[in-house]
C-alpha cells in the first residue's frame, strides 16, 4: 500500500466511509474496519466470495445488487446506488454502495469501492416525504380555504379546492391574481395593514373582514395567517380563509334574542346539563333578588327553596333535568330576603345535532297575585260550603225541632180549649210546662250555635293546658269520685296553646263528662289525656275504655246535633256538636277513633 493509498484510507475512515475490494484473480475479499462496523460483524470476521450478498434485504435490494454485480463482472460496468441491508445483529440499515472496476489487459481484475451508512439521511428523507404527503392531503381536503402568497409580490402562488368553492374563481383565474383583488374597496386598506404587519411580526394572527367572489357578492370571512416560510430563496405566507356567514347570522339572531330575553318581563334562567346556572335575565334577578354572580355555578333550587316549598314539585324538577325532559310546574319559592312568592316555571332542554343535551332554558313568571286569589277563592269556597252545611243543619233543626215543640204545644192547647172539665185542663198544665221548657232549651242551643258562628274573630290567648285540665277535674271532683273513673295525663307543665278560654273550658268539660257518662260497667273506667306536636298543630288526645261507638254505623253522625248512640236518659246529643263548632271557630279540628265495646279516642287539633 503506497502512501497516497494510506492517506485515502485514513480519510475514508475519518468520514466513516468503508473501503472494500474483491480480487478476481484469487476471489479474495477485503473489508476495512468501517465496513465491518456497518455490517456489525466481529473484527476477526473473514469474508468469502459471495458472502456479502446475504446482508442485503430480500426483495428489491438483493435483486438490485445481484444485477449490478453481474454487470460489473461480465460487462465491466461500474455502479453507485442505495440499498437496504440487515446486519449480523438483525438491524435494518440503509447504505450507499459505490463500485469501480480495475482492468488488466482489457479484463476486469479487481472490484473496489466504498460502503457508507446513510440510515439517518434516508430516515430524514422518508420523514420529509411523509410530511409533504400529509401537508398535501391536509392542504387539498381542509375545510378552510388555504392560500399561499408570494410575500414580495403579493401574488397567489397556490390554493386549495375549498378556496375555489369560496370565491367561485377557477384555479387558473386565482393563480397570478394579487391577494388584494379579492377584497372590496372599503376593506383593501385594513387588509393591506394586516398583511404588512404579518410579514413584519411573522407570527400567527387572525382578523375578521369580507371578500368579494366572482359574482361580486360580499362574503364575511375570518382570515388567519401563519408564519412565513422559504423555498428556493423565495418567501411565502400561508393564509387561511373561513366563511363565517352562518356564524354572523347566528350571532345576529343571538344578539336579537338576547335583547328580547334581557328585556322581557318573564324571568329567564339558563343552566348547564347539570342544572347549574349559566345566565339569568334582569326579570329573574329582580324577582329573586340575586345577581348572576351570586347564582352562577349554583343550582337555583339550592337558593330559592324554603320551608313551605313543595318537595314533590322540586323532585319533579330534579327528575326532569336528570331525564332531559320538559316540565311545567308551579311552586312556592323564596327570594334573597326570604320572602315568599309563587313561581310558574317552564323548563326546556336544548340538544345539539348529535342529541346531546347542552343546556336547559327555564322561563317563568311571578304568579303570586293569581295564586293568592286562587287560595282566597278556595278558602272562601270551603268556608261557604261549611256555612251552607251549617245553615242547612241549622235550618233542619229549626224546621224540625221547633216545629215539633210548637205542634206539641198546639195540640195541648187545642185539647185544653175543647174541654170544659177544669180538672182535665189542669192535668195538661204539666205537659204544657214540659213542652215550654224543651222549646226554651232548644232556642238556647240555637242561640249558642249562632253566637259561636258570629264570634269567629274572637281573639285567642295563650292558655296553660295542664292548669286548665286540673281546673276542670277539680270542678268535677265529686262526679269523678262517684263514677270511680281513673283520669291520668302526660301534659307538660309548660305546654301552652292558643284558644278562646270559654270554648276550651266547654270542650274539656264535655270530653271529660262524656268519658264518665259512657263508661263500661265491665271494667274499671279510665281516661288518659295525652298530647303531640305535629307540624303547625298541637294535638290533645282523650282516650277512654268506655262503651265505644260503631263507626261503620254511626261514624257520619257523631258530631251531628241531637245524635245519641247508647240510649242514656240524660243524653241530649248536643255536646259533641257544640265542641266541633267551637274548635272549628278557633281554626282547629276534631276527629274520633272508636270501637264498640273497646273505647274511644278523641283528637283535638289546635293551630299555633
Amino acid at each position: 500500500m503506497n502512501k497516497e493509498h494510506e492517506i485515502y484510507i485514513k480519510a475514508a475512515k475519518s468520514a466513516k466511509i468503508g473501503i472494500w475490494q474483491v480480487d478476481l484473480a484469487d476471489n479474495t475479499i477485503y473489508w476495512d474496519v468501517v465496513v465491518r462496523q456497518i455490517l456489525e460483524v466481529d473484527d476477526d470476521y473473514i469474508p468469502v466470495f459471495g458472502d456479502g450478498l446475504r446482508f442485503y434485504s430480500e426483495g428489491k435490494s438483493r435483486d438490485s445488487i445481484q444485477k449490478y454485480l453481474d454487470c460489473a463482472l461480465n460487462q465491466g460496468i461500474s455502479f453507485n446506488d442505495k440499498f437496504e441491508i440487515q446486519t449480523e445483529k438483525n438491524n435494518i440499515k440503509h447504505v450507499e454502495c459505490v463500485c469501480e472496476i480495475e482492468f488488466v489487459n482489457g479484463l476486469a481484475s479487481r472490484l473496489l469501492g466504498t460502503f457508507q451508512d446513510i440510515t439517518n439521511e434516508q430516515n430524514l428523507i422518508k420523514e420529509l416525504e411523509n410530511s409533504v404527503e400529509k401537508f398535501s392531503s391536509v392542504f387539498s381536503s381542509a375545510n378552510d380555504a388555504i392560500v399561499i402568497i408570494d410575500s414580495e409580490t403579493g401574488i397567489i402562488g397556490d390554493c386549495n379546492n375549498r378556496f375555489h368553492e369560496l370565491t367561485r374563481f377557477n384555479k387558473a383565474e386565482l393563480l397570478e391574481m394579487h391577494y388584494a383583488d379579492l377584497f372590496p374597496f372599503d376593506k383593501k386598506k385594513e387588509v393591506r395593514v394586516f398583511y404588512k404587519n404579518q410579514l413584519r411580526k411573522d407570527e400567527y394572527s387572525i382578523t375578521e373582514t369580507c371578500i368579494i367572489d366572482k359574482q361580486n357578492e360580499r362574503i364575511p370571512i375570518e382570515i388567519a395567517s401563519g408564519k412565513k416560510f422559504k423555498v428556493l430563496s423565495k418567501t411565502y405566507l400561508v393564509c387561511f380563509f373561513r366563511d363565517i356567514s352562518e356564524r354572523k347570522k347566528a350571532n345576529e339572531n343571538i344578539t336579537m334574542l338576547s335583547l328580547v330575553a334581557e328585556e322581557t318581563t318573564d324571568a329567564i334562567v339558563i343552566t348547564d346539563p347539570n342544572g347549574e346556572v349559566l345566565w339569568i335575565n334582569k326579570a329573574f334577578s329582580k324577582l329573586t333578588g340575586y345577581s348572576l354572580m351570586e347564582l352562577e355555578g349554583k343550582k337555583p333550587g339550592q337558593m330559592l327553596t324554603g320551608p313551605k316549598t313543595n318537595s314533590e314539585k322540586t323532585n319533579l324538577i330534579r327528575n326532569a333535568i336528570k331525564n332531559r325532559e320538559n316540565i311545567k310546574v308551579s311552586l312556592l319559592n323564596y327570594n334573597k330576603q326570604r320572602q315568599e312568592y309563587w313561581f310558574e316555571l317552564n323548563i326546556t332542554p336544548i340538544f345539539d345535532s348529535s342529541g346531546e343535551c347542552m343546556k336547559f332554558v327555564g322561563v317563568g313568571r311571578d304568579i303570586t297575585e293569581r295564586k293568592e286569589r286562587e287560595l282566597e277563592m278556595k278558602s272562601l269556597l270551603e268556608f261557604t260550603n261549611q256555612q251552607n252545611n251549617k245553615l242547612y243543619n241549622f235550618t233542619h233543626i229549626v224546621s224540625h225541632n221547633i216545629r215539633s215543640h210548637t205542634s206539641n204545644l198546639s195540640m195541648i192547647l187545642d185539647v185544653m180549649e175543647h174541654t170544659d172539665d177544669v180538672a182535665e185542663k189542669l192535668s195538661y198544665t204539666d205537659y204544657l210546662k214540659d213542652s215550654t221548657v224543651k222549646l226554651t232549651e232548644t232556642i238556647e242551643y240555637l242561640n249558642d250555635i249562632i253566637t259561636i258562628q258570629r264570634n269567629v274573630n274572637i281573639e285567642r290567648t295563650g292558655i296553660n293546658i295542664k292548669k286548665e285540665i286540673e281546673k276542670i277535674k277539680k270542678s268535677l271532683s265529686q262526679t269523678i269520685l262517684e263514677s270511680g273513673i281513673h283520669i291520668t295525663d302526660v301534659i307538660p307543665t309548660d305546654l301552652v296553646i292558643n284558644a278562646i278560654p270559654a270554648y276550651l273550658d266547654s270542650i274539656l268539660l264535655n270530653l271529660m263528662t262524656n268519658a264518665i257518662k259512657y263508661q263500661s260497667r265491665d271494667r274499671q273506667p279510665k281516661l288518659e289525656i295525652g298530647y303531640e306536636i305535629r307540624e303547625t298543630y298541637t294535638i290533645l288526645t282523650f282516650t277512654d275504655n268506655g262503651l265505644g261507638i260503631n263507626m261503620e254505623k254511626y261514624g257520619h253522625k257523631i258530631f251531628g246535633m241531637y245524635k245519641t248512640f247508647h240510649g242514656n236518659d240524660d243524653a241530649r246529643g248536643i255536646g259533641l256538636f257544640m265542641s266541633k263548632n267551637q274548635i272549628e271557630a278557633m281554626n282547629g279540628k276534631i276527629c274520633v277513633e272508636s270501637e264498640e265495646g273497646v273505647g274511644s279516642t278523641f283528637k283535638i287539633y289546635f293551630t299555633e
